[in-house]
């Protein structure tokens, strides 16, 4: 399988594109061609555990890693989980929640950043890459603990962390600011994720840059989700859900069902989108925002368009205007126009808009649908679930779940089974989710622990507990117009 940029130039191997992260022109690695999954393959899947799924979809992307060794990968990263990786559970007939978050940091980026340090290692050893790799993220709140955890101490492999000031719920800081490893650092911008990202990429796309690390002995790569190492893992999740679905007597094998899924970067969303473009029985994929709904708004009117006010919600991995990764659905409704392509995204950054066409609309809205919640709506959505089944959420999934619900009383006659894709433990965000469940507040991240279980009952992960007593090891802000001059301090230690 080889890989081609959004915005063109000549292909890449899986391993090239896993190391590189970015393409050189600034675009993003997608597969030359979407390999199909057969309903006998499907079939065969039923059978296995959630790491051998995970390998078998992988695997179809990754054609130059050793089938064998990326199941021992599979099987060693999934082991770092909670019980089942993926689990769903039956909210109520025809509606189910996929938990993504049982893994070491308590989010759905566990699912992919605890098997990437195997793929970017082996896929520097494909390519017979010596040189030190530094992995540069910029994160909305769940990322960087989740590479920062999946990379710490790892041979040959640094790993530095930009995230916004202010930006993230208590609990994210302080499990990326107390974080343990001798080869990793972690630092506040101050911004919002939109100004961390676009100042990562504009390292990434720096010849400058590149040369400087080059006289340091290191190539950079990326964690983020504009990384394909970090999307493949992503898909395998929306193949298991479905099997799920069929081994537990709830759907037949080839029945179309939904999925709702809360979105920020477009990453997660994406992933199930490449899993219905290799022949997963997926009928449409509803696009849940919260205030910064600049995606709900492109979905119905082909307009990006990101002059608009910013907000600072209770959904903070959300918290961004500009999605990465759809860049790659554009490419995939352009007909594979990397020119357009490239043009769009120049567009964007120069005019901070672009429209699509009316026949590119219409392709995109026979799969995607988008909507949004309000402050106040997805905490109703999470009080009215937790009062009618006793089932607690975070906000990014109460945000989903308000999506979701729109979408059914809009569409009273539709039977499509719903899965709703859970992306965070609630007690990441401890005083938010109490007070949609109970109506009170804390000022204390643990002590909103203590309450939300008193109300609740549900176990507290103990690694979040820790971190009451864990000592805070990175405290520094900085300018984003400064990020490299930070990256070279850390690299030349």
């Amino acid at each position: 399988m080889k890989f081609v940029s959004t915005r063109g130039g000549g292909k890449a191997s899986g391993a090239q594109a896993i190391v590189e992260g970015l393409a050189a022109n600034g675009g993003l690695y997608v597969p030359e061609t979407f390999p199909a999954v057969s309903s006998e393959e499907l079939s065969a899947m039923l059978e296995m555990s959630y790491p051998e799924r995970a390998a078998a979809v992988i695997g179809k992307y990754l054609t130059e890693y050793d089938r064998a060794e990326l199941l021992r990968a599979c099987e060693a990263a999934y082991a770092k989980f909670e019980g089942d990786p993926a689990p769903l559970v039956r909210l109520d007939d025809g509606v189910y929640m996929l938990e993504l978050w049982h893994g070491p940091t308590c989010a759905f980026k566990d699912m992919a950043l605890t098997l990437l340090p195997y793929l970017l290692r082996k896929g520097a050893d494909i390519l017979g890459i010596k040189e030190q790799i530094l992995i540069l993220v910029a994160t909305s709140g769940d990322t960087g603990k989740a590479a920062l955890e999946g990379f710490k101490d790892a041979d040959g492999i640094k790993v530095m962390v930009f995230y916004p000031n202010d930006g993230v719920s208590k609990m994210q800081k302080l499990q990326m600011c107390t974080q343990e490893g001798d080869n990793v650092c972690v630092a506040a911008v101050r911004g919002n994720f939109d100004d961390c990202q676009t100042a990562v990429k504009e390292i990434f796309a720096s010849a400058e840059c590149a040369a400087e690390l080059k006289k340091l002995n290191t190539v950079l790569s990326s964690a983020n989700s504009i990384n394909f190492g970090r999307l493949a893992p992503q898909i395998a999740y929306y193949f298991s859900a479905y099997l799920d679905l069929v081994s537990g007597g709830q759907i037949e094998m080839g029945q179309e069902i939904d999925f709702t899924v809360p979105t920020g970067n477009f990453g997660n969303i994406l992933a199930g989108y490449y899993a219905k473009r290799m022949g997963l029985p997926v009928r449409r994929l509803h696009c849940a925002s919260n205030l910064n709904n600049v995606l709900t708004d492109f979905l119905n009117t082909g307009v990006y368009d990101i002059h608009r006010e910013f907000y600072k919600t209770t959904s903070p991995s959300m918290d961004i205007l500009i999605s990465s990764n759809l860049e790659r659905l554009l490419f995939e409704v352009s007909g594979r126009n990397a020119a357009l392509t490239a043009q769009r995204m120049a567009e964007l950054k120069t005019n901070l808009k672009y429209k699509i066409t009316a026949a590119e609309l219409e392709e995109i809205k026979k799969t995607f649908d988008g909507g949004f919640a309000s402050e106040e709506t997805s905490v109703e959505a999470m009080y009215g679930v937790f009062e009618d089944v006793g089932y607690t959420m975070d906000p990014h999934t109460g945000c989903a779940m308000k999506v979701a619900l729109d979408w059914f009383e809009k569409n009273k006659k539709d039977k499509t089974p719903m899965v709703i894709v859970s992306t965070a433990n609630p007690y990441k965000f401890p005083q938010d989710v109490l007070y949609a469940v109970t109506g009170n507040d804390v000022k204390d991240s643990f002590k909103g622990i203590k309450r939300l279980h008193a109300a609740t009952a549900m176990a507290v992960p103990k690694r979040l507990l820790a971190l009451r007593d864990k000592p805070v090891r990175f405290s520094k802000v900085c300018d984003p117009k400064k990020l490299f001059a930070e990256v070279l301090e850390f690299i030349k230690g």
